[in-house]
């Protein structure tokens, strides 16, 4: 491809967004600059503080925890209360969360913050995704996502480097710095972005409220968020089974650094061409083909005994990252009702909330018990369940295929869904 082709791609990737998504863009990027508990928490409590790598699951598990209760709270008040305010409360609370956690030294205690931090990092995702889904035309959204995706991890690949030196010296400093950055999003938010929830028209019927119990009742969707916490619970292992095991095999927090960052840095240079070329494609063949390359690229890590060997691993999961990110997304955005987004959104990133309290109990107690090897066996079997879920489900799905493939030029809005006047 020549230069010239390059700068059209790139031109007709990011033209045409309002300018209100870039704003969100802008806040989720300094957001993720500041990722350094959610990436390091392991590490810190087993080679800083000493813990067991048992401990350092139950604590990352209650990070998780709190991520579970807030996913659903934060999606109810998305839709209550408003995309802009949810934000700004999640974000103001993390800043002042993650500083906390830095001081604390007793085992319960932090434990205790682990928790809050979780619930509070957590309850800006569902807000973050309806409002995109409001402010972006639906023949965008795929790009939006991506892009927002990309955003994260060009994010997370510049802090994993800059984190793991920062954490030689100093792991307070990494809390600390989120913190700041974290305080900066939340500013970013107050002043640049809108609110965006969308006014309800006044029917000449009342339409029945949008509630939990309808979403709990959408066998459909339900089903996606039941293959998302398989693949999560894969993805999962990068910040907790992963750091654990190079630790145990003599690598540095540094190294560790070194080696995810691969997984930021090849999303951000493959993110945007890979979502041109898979756009138009079979759904169903890209979350199986994802699904699987997700669970035996972290069962390669088994055979693995040098940065090198490490990194060609992430480079296979990092992959199924790329895929699976916007078809998944497609296919949320298309069983999502324009008013119950933000409680779709929230039943949604629950998925990858329980995945985060799971992983790493199973992380924890796999390591201890059995040797790193069992862990990564054991993806490759969550990756191969998650591969034929996806099968069956792209099969009885309404439409097939193609009406997921054509789902970022639709309407975003579901089949109607049984009715429930609840919160």
């Amino acid at each position: 491809m020549s230069a010239a082709s390059l700068r059209r791609a790139a031109r007709e990737s990011v033209s045409g967004l309002p300018r209100a998504f870039w704003w969100l863009w802008a806040s989720t990027l300094v957001n993720r600059l500041g990722a350094f508990v959610a990436t390091f928490m392991t590490l810190y409590l087993t080679l800083d503080r000493g813990y067991s790598a048992s401990f350092a699951g139950l604590v990352v598990a209650l990070h998780g925890l709190g991520g579970v209760v807030s996913s659903l709270v934060a999606g109810v008040m998305t839709d209550r209360l408003g995309r802009r305010p949810t934000m700004l409360a999640a974000n103001v609370s993390t800043a002042l969360s993650v500083a906390l956690l830095g001081f604390m030294e007793h085992p319960a205690a932090i434990a205790a913050v682990a928790g809050l931090v979780g619930m509070a990092s957590n309850a800006s995702r569902p807000a973050v995704s309806a409002m995109m889904a409001d402010i972006v035309p639906p023949e965008d959204r795929v790009r939006a996502f991506a892009l927002n995706y990309w955003a994260i991890n060009l994010g997370f690949g510049i802090s994993s480097v800059v984190a793991g030196v920062v954490a030689e010296y100093s792991y307070l400093a990494g809390f600390l710095g989120e913190a700041a950055l974290t305080l900066l999003c939340a500013l970013l938010v107050f002043a640049k972005l809108p609110e965006s929830r969308p006014v309800k028209e006044e029917p000449e019927e009342p339409e029945p409220e949008i509630g939990l119990g309808t979403v709990l009742r959408d066998g459909r969707f339900m089903a996606v968020v039941g293959l998302s916490f398989l693949i999560s619970l894969i993805f999962t292992q990068g910040s907790v089974g992963l750091p654990v095991a190079m630790g145990q095999a003599g690598f540095s927090p540094g190294d560790y650094g070194l080696v995810v960052a691969a997984n930021g840095l090849l999303i951000v240079i493959l993110q945007i061409p890979v979502t041109r070329f898979i756009e138009h494609r079979d759904p169903t063949r890209l979350l199986v083909i994802s699904a699987l390359l997700a669970g035996y690229g972290f069962a390669m890590t088994a055979f693995a005994g040098s940065l090198w060997a490490y990194a060609l691993t992430v480079c296979v999961w990092t992959l199924a990252e790329i895929v699976n990110s916007p078809t998944q997304m497609g296919l949320v955005v298309r069983l999502s009702p324009v008013h119950g987004r933000g409680r779709y959104q929230g039943m949604y990133t629950m998925s990858w909330a329980v995945a985060a309290l799971v992983a790493p109990l199973m992380a924890g107690f796999v390591i201890d018990r059995y040797g790193a090897g069992w862990l990564w066996g054991a993806t490759g079997v969550l990756g191969t369940v998650a591969g034929a879920g996806y099968w069956l489900l792209m099969r009885g799905l309404p439409g097939g295929a193609d009406a997921v493939a054509a789902s970022g030029s639709g309407t975003g809005v579901a089949e109607p869904a049984p009715a429930a006047a609840e919160a």
